[in-house]
């Protein structure tokens, strides 16, 4: 692949504004997703802020910040969203199962539309990785298998650390009404008018515990063989189905993670399986954190974009430690189609403008990633916002 031609002469190189794709060619191009013309192949990460209050349903703190990167990435992807009540485990997370939760979400992506920008909900079920006090009546948290996440521990709701609780196995009749659960999250995800929506394969929660032999410890149709260990991911997408498109539906998976206890020594195997299963449904994309900046588990060779590539038919996007430079170079080789960026965009919602321009990126500040205010939530303004005050 080719960058767009320059210009032919200096004079109109100073005379043209500076562009993205002067900066970053392939970045820069427009992509179609689902039938829908992105403008660019920058997408917003899911990241998991707190920020949605005790009733859990988006309010006009996320509708700025939402609002805020659309019109930079293309595709904004929501935060993880919890599918149901048993799926919650991450205090003041917004979630999508309610009539509330529906109409909280709309306002929000009625704001990105507004910016030019498509929007995507991720579909979240936490299991083990949660803790008794997120659950109604507080009861057990629940697993594939009895299978503690080894570890310092977990945030309960009052935002305490305490250590992992051991999950229960779910029954089979429970891991059915999590189907039927997603289904109605996705239904939910239509009533608001998001463009797409994704599973939440990855990060050591309920799907990816399934998926990988260090979680999945069944003996009945649920687990062993990765046909069985993909089963209930099947019945999900299966469900997602009969309510979008399929090229609206994508996945996000993990093979490389080491977060929330996971990794296996089959994970090669067993994502190269799921890979061809995903394929065969006909996804719009699989989003895969081939990055190990979260964390690399090392018990395989890392599990790559071109895995993904040679697999899947559909779009594939990468996650985790990109930077303009590598995410250009990586779509330049046809690597990955588009780039979730997510802590970059924390501190710069005008992260492709800023990148345009060469303004230098704003460093984040983590002791403010998972608090519950505003504060470094939407009190990171764009640079034309300081331009402006200063001017004036």
């Amino acid at each position: 692949r080719s960058p767009p031609s320059p210009p032919q002469t200096m004079a109109d190189a100073a005379e043209k504004p500076k562009t993205f794709a002067d900066v970053a060619p392939f970045l820069a191009e427009p992509v179609t997703l689902g039938g829908l013309e992105l403008k660019n192949r920058v997408a917003f990460a899911s990241l998991t802020r707190g920020r949605a209050g005790h009733e859990r349903v988006p309010n006009d703190a996320l509708v700025e910040y939402y609002s805020l990167r659309a019109g930079q990435a293309s595709l904004l992807l929501t935060e993880a969203s919890a599918l149901s009540a048993m799926g919650e485990g991450w205090a003041q997370s917004a979630s999508i199962y309610t009539p509330e939760h529906v109409q909280g979400w709309k306002r929000v992506v009625d704001a990105v539309h507004a910016k030019g920008s498509f929007m995507g909900v991720q579909l979240w079920f936490i299991g083990r990785a949660s803790h008794s006090s997120f659950m109604p009546d507080n009861q057990q948290i629940v697993a594939p298998s009895a299978v503690a996440i080894e570890g310092d521990g977990v945030y309960n709701i009052n935002d305490e650390k305490v250590p992992h609780e051991v999950p229960r196995a779910l029954e089979i009749e429970e891991i059915q009404q999590i189907v039927a659960d997603v289904k109605h999250a996705t239904t939910a995800a239509r009533e608001a008018g998001f463009d797409f929506v994704e599973l939440h394969l990855a990060n050591g929660y309920l799907m990816d515990q399934f998926l990988q032999s260090c979680s999945n410890k069944r003996t009945d149709q649920y687990g062993g063989s990765f046909e069985n260990r993909f089963r209930i991911a099947d019945e999900a997408l299966q469900g997602m189905l009969e309510v979008y498109p399929a090229n609206r539906i994508g996945v996000k998976i993990s093979p490389n993670g080491a977060y929330n206890g996971m990794g296996s020594e089959d994970n090669i195997e067993a994502f190269t399986y799921y890979i061809q299963r995903l394929n065969s449904m006909n996804l719009g994309y699989i989003q895969i954190m081939d990055g190990t900046g979260f964390g690399f588990h090392n018990l395989t060779r890392r599990f790559t974009l071109f895995d993904v590539k040679k697999n899947f038919d559909g779009l594939v996007i990468g996650n985790v430690g990109f930077d303009m430079g590598t995410a250009d170079g990586a779509i330049r080789t046809g690597a990955c189609d588009l780039v979730t960026f997510g802590r970059p965009f924390i501190s710069n919602p005008d992260l492709v403008d800023r990148w345009t321009h060469g303004i230098p990126l704003t460093p984040p500040n983590p002791a403010t990633w998972f608090t519950h205010d505003v504060e470094g939530y939407t009190t990171y303004r764009p640079a034309s916002e300081a331009a402006e005050a200063t001017a004036a």
